[in-house]
């Protein structure tokens, strides 16, 4: 009984020091919230709908610290890969309101050491699949007839699951944030005189406001800055090439299931794109590459980001 009680007290010793141990803390510069801007085909034109259908991936295979690559050594995760799915569908009933819906749907491929900071490593990968928090928005476009200026807002709500394997999957890399969010967003696009070059912009700001557990996900903000040129044809189809410049900002993560000392993020991408226009069908792809990074602790960050969009107007 004695040598049972010293093999608890040893394994409780542990653990505390595992929970208490600066270095054990994970970290995932997800910025999930980046792909909901700079898409320039997804703003309305003129009444009526459009269904959509999106992709978008990326691997987070890289350790980062501060502004600089940092040592894989230094942060128990060690690669995040998802896929992202969305199926959406907006509605403008005339030149002024609108409404629109996305329903996501992601698999995730996870990696982490779960002896992170005690010793011999102890890797697990885990891979699963689920329903992602879903978006409803309204649509106000009634500042112009041409549709040129519009606001967005609604909320997030928590229908992603955050409680997959918790023994092994952090509330911040969890499919499901568990919390209710406001959305706030704004577009505004232009041409430049008479020409076939245009440009657009386009913020969206995601406050959590709602939260369960003791896991409050950081604020995030996303701004796009675009050109693109619609003077191009390929037959029936427009080919519009598209040059972006995307911003993000994310808060700290709070809560005792948060990891406030390795969340929180500023960064910069720049996106080439192109659109190709065969009415009704529009098809959308681009790439989006980190030019500026400053992360908070150690966190997990892409070298790339991918999305590709297909939408039907009728």
């Amino acid at each position: 009984m004695k040598k049972l009680n010293q093999q608890i007290a040893a394994i409780s010793a542990g653990m505390l020091a595992g929970l208490m141990a600066p270095g054990a803390a994970h970290g995932c510069a997800c910025g999930c919230g980046v792909f909901e801007v700079g898409t320039s085909s997804m703003l309305p034109e003129g009444s009526g709908g459009m269904a959509f259908v999106e992709y978008d991936y990326q691997d987070q295979n890289r350790n980062w610290n501060g502004t600089s690559s940092a040592p894989a050594a230094d942060n128990g995760d060690k690669k995040i890969e998802t896929h992202f799915g969305t199926i959406g569908l907006q509605y403008m009933f005339n030149r002024s309101w609108g409404v629109e819906g996305e329903v996501p749907v992601w698999n995730r491929t996870f990696t982490t050491d779960l002896n992170f900071g005690n010793g011999t490593p102890n890797i697990a990968k885990r891979n699963w699949t689920g329903l992602g928090d879903i978006r409803l928005e309204g649509v106000y476009t009634g500042f112009s007839e041409d549709l040129s200026s519009g606001l967005t807002f609604g909320v997030k709500l928590p229908t992603g699951n955050f409680r997959h394997d918790p023994d092994v999957i952090d509330r911040d890399t969890q499919i499901g944030t568990g919390s209710t969010d406001l959305l706030l967003g704004a577009f505004h696009r232009d041409r430049f005189g008479s020409t076939h070059l245009n440009w657009f912009g386009q913020a969206e700001l995601d406050l959590p406001f709602l939260k369960q557990g003791d896991y409050r996900p950081g604020i995030e903000g996303d701004l796009a800055l675009g050109l693109y040129y619609d003077g191009l044809w390929l037959g029936r189809v427009k080919i519009a090439p598209i040059a972006q410049v995307i911003a993000s900002w994310r808060g700290r993560d709070n809560g005792t299931d948060a990891s406030p000392d390795d969340s929180g993020y500023q960064r910069v991408l720049l996106s080439p794109g192109l659109e190709f226009h065969l009415h009704p069908v529009k098809v959308y792809a681009d790439v989006e590459i980190p030019v500026y990074q400053h992360v908070t602790g150690n966190q997990l960050i892409a070298p790339a980001l991918f999305k590709l969009s297909v939408s039907y107007m009728f």
